[in-house]
């Protein structure tokens, strides 16, 4: 069953010009990430490698794809999380950096701290050498024009909800069994200013023990903090449920609870996982005993060789 990757692209309604453009990332994604699993290579690199791959692709609200702010600028959140020692690291409001997930990592590993904010982050980036990049090059076409559309007077909330691409993920247990999340976003589209989300938030935006799981969520982040959704799931696993029970049951919760709606990826040690959620879609694509699987609707799995690129 060893070693697994799950990795999302993100919950939300995806207008069928962009179904395309997700799916093919998560694939992408899913073998980059796979690949270090399959060569040996620790689950904390698989994760990070996976998200790197989604935050340098365009299609997705995270690095060079994220949703702009109140301001029409990016601040983004990443987090990773170790389940071997539950070392964890994470960035939020930070601008100008290309990989937040490679940054949420230095943090983990480099400081004593769990997460670094905003300019203090973008500080400690200088420190370690991490280059900073022109805010322009963060920002798509496609952003920007969501951006000015709910900016409208007129603007239409659910039209302007339309093509969402939230938060992207990871989960991993690596052939050691050794458990890890990654976790990045742009955040809400149009958000204040300084709004920092679940993704920073350890237990909300993601969580890992090798003697659980793994869990990383995509949704509307404040109601994922109200509920600590990945922590909650796991709770459910440690009840005895299984990765696709326990994921179901928490999202259910925070459905009834305060009206969320959202997706996770989840993996157990022996390496069962799940890809669930109460949104409309959610672009998924995990890697198993050199299968790939992915989807996009619910009850929607297909299945090809990891090494087929079509």
């Amino acid at each position: 069953m060893l070693p697994v990757l799950v990795v999302h692209g993100g919950a939300g309604q995806i207008p069928k010009e962009r179904a395309e453009l997700s799916g093919a990332g998560v694939r992408a994604a899913v073998r980059g990430g796979y690949t270090i699993l399959r060569g040996g290579g620790s689950a904390m690199d698989a994760v990070v490698e996976a998200v790197t791959l989604l935050e340098n692709n365009p299609a997705f609200n995270a690095g060079c794809g994220s949703v702009l702010n109140s301001k029409g600028e990016v601040e983004m959140d990443a987090i990773v999380m170790d389940g071997r020692t539950l070392a964890s690291g994470a960035v939020s409001a930070v601008r100008n950096i290309a990989n937040p997930i490679q940054l949420a990592r230095l943090v983990m590993e480099k400081t004593s701290h769990l997460c670094l904010t905003a300019e203090g982050a973008n500080q400690f980036a200088r420190t370690m050498c991490v280059p900073e990049v022109p805010a322009e090059s963060l920002i798509t076409d496609y952003a920007r024009m969501r951006w000015r559309k709910n900016l409208a007077p007129d603007a239409n909330p659910v039209e302007c909800q339309m093509g969402k691409m939230g938060t992207v993920g990871a989960v991993a247990v690596d052939v050691a069994g050794n458990i890890a999340c990654a976790t990045s976003t742009g955040g809400l589209l149009n958000k204040m200013e300084g709004r920092v989300g679940d993704t920073a938030c350890i237990g909300c935006g993601g969580y890992a023990d090798n003697k659980v799981g793994a869990v990383s969520p995509t949704g509307h982040g404040e109601a994922i903090m109200k509920v600590v959704l990945a922590r909650l799931i796991l709770f459910y696993m440690e009840q005895g449920h299984s990765a696709e029970e326990a994921s179901d049951l928490g999202l259910a919760y925070m459905k009834e609870r305060v009206a969320g709606l959202g997706g996770v990826v989840t993996v157990d040690p022996q390496g069962n996982w799940a890809a669930c959620f109460s949104s409309q879609q959610m672009s998924w694509a995990a890697a198993q005993k050199d299968t790939l699987y992915y989807g996009l609707f619910k009850g929607e799995r297909f299945t090809q060789s990891i090494d087929d690129l079509h």
